[in-house]
């Protein structure tokens, strides 16, 4: 079990016509991160906001922000999002032509760095740079949409992961996105994960603020 519960709401299933007063709700709760889902429209389905919309996130933000690269070659952009705000940048293993080379980068530009994987892309993929990385994020829908079942490999994954932490003594935290929810939540930080990230679970909830404390004392 995960020594460490974090929880880090995913803004895009925020009401972005009230995106100010759901940001405020979020900094007055329990949760530790604010997840920004940053989507170009071609590596993944759909498309959601950008450097400018992050800049304003910032304004009103009064916890790090765990900003998700879900973007082909995101080293173009690595230095844009640190600018505008983002305290964690992970880029995703599968849109990276060098891998190594866009961790050093976002490394290089003083905030932590991640690596997401897809739902089909093993745990070997971050193998040989998992020195390179403050975070791994294993994605268990398949990314572009929120609202998705949970896919239940998940959990063999995390434990590969845990395994693969323990084996090269490394101290990246273990983060999962998509579908969690409170009726998970207990069993993955049970199997290692330190990081949920969790979208329709606390909007969707008559209270959010209620949902995340429940969340974080699973």
């Amino acid at each position: 079990m995960s020594s460490v519960k974090l929880l880090s709401p995913s803004l895009l299933s925020a009401d972005f016509g009230h995106l100010a007063n759901d940001i405020t709700m979020l900094n007055n709760s329990e949760c530790d991160w604010l997840h920004v889902d940053v989507m170009d429209g071609d590596f993944v389905p759909n498309i959601s906001f950008g450097q400018p919309v992050l800049k304003h996130i910032k304004r009103f933000a009064a916890k790090p922000l765990d900003v998700h690269l879900m973007v082909t070659e995101p080293s173009r952009y690595v230095r844009e999002f640190v600018d505008a705000g983002a305290a964690w940048v992970t880029v995703h293993a599968e849109a990276c032509r060098h891998l190594d080379r866009t961790l050093r980068l976002v490394r290089e530009c003083g905030v932590k760095s991640g690596v997401a994987l897809n739902p089909a892309t093993p745990v070997s993929a971050v193998e040989n740079v998992v020195e390179l990385c403050d975070l791994v994020l294993l994605m268990s829908v398949n990314p572009g949409f929120g609202g998705q079942k949970f896919i239940e490999n998940t959990y063999k994954k995390i434990e590969q992961l845990c395994a693969l932490r323990s084996s090269r003594g490394g101290e990246f935290l273990i983060s999962v996105d998509g579908g969690v929810n409170d009726k998970n939540a207990a069993n993955l930080y049970a199997a290692g994960c330190d990081v949920l990230v969790a979208g329709n679970a606390v909007f969707a909830a008559p209270n959010p603020t209620e949902m995340i404390s429940r969340l974080k004392k699973m």
